[in-house]
């Protein structure tokens, strides 16, 4: 048995959520989402709770299970709260200011980068050292980020280079005369 499948999602106020066939469309004061279940489950929606069970016994519909419950919640969270990376540049001249809705960043290179941000993600620079990524869909969310890192990946000799808000280096000890 699912222990996340097995708990409903709650719905809070100001949001409301559609089921039409396998199909949930959750509104919220932060916009509409919507998810497409597989057909190895069934999602009901009781007054305020949307529940999630699946159908049968085979292993697919116990993985989907599970799954489909937490994209189900993760609509939820994300029309009402959002979801929000935090970034951080670490190194000498490493330093990002924002360009309208991009972001240009001077990591280093011969040029300065400039970064697109995409559809329903939100970009902002409140030092010149950290970045935010917020939006409501959380993939495009930490695939954004993630793109934005690749830019320059922490080294692990200084440590320099885009790096998750918190996250440890693992430092590696340098040559020896």
């Amino acid at each position: 048995m699912s222990r996340i499948g097995k708990r409903p999602v709650e719905l809070p106020k100001g949001v409301t959520a559609e089921i039409s066939g396998q199909t949930v469309q959750v509104k919220g004061p932060k916009g509409t989402r919507s998810f497409t279940a597989g057909d190895d489950v069934e999602i009901t929606l009781d007054g305020q709770q949307i529940t999630v069970r699946p159908r049968g016994d085979s292993k697919r519909a116990r993985q989907q299970w599970g799954m489909s419950r937490t994209m189900v919640d993760n609509l939820v969270v994300g029309v009402t709260d959002g979801f929000r990376r935090e970034l951080e540049l670490v190194g000498v001249g490493y330093r990002a200011q924002m360009q309208g809705k991009n972001v240009q960043l001077s990591l280093g290179y011969s040029h300065p980068v400039v970064f697109e941000a995409p559809e329903g993600v939100t970009l902002s620079v409140p030092k010149n050292t950290e970045i935010v990524v917020e939006g409501i869909d959380q993939q495009v969310v930490g695939e954004t980020a993630a793109n934005l890192r690749n830019w320059r990946r922490p080294e692990p000799y200084k440590g320099k280079g885009i790096r998750y808000k918190g996250e440890y280096i693992f430092r590696k000890e340098g040559k020896k005369k």
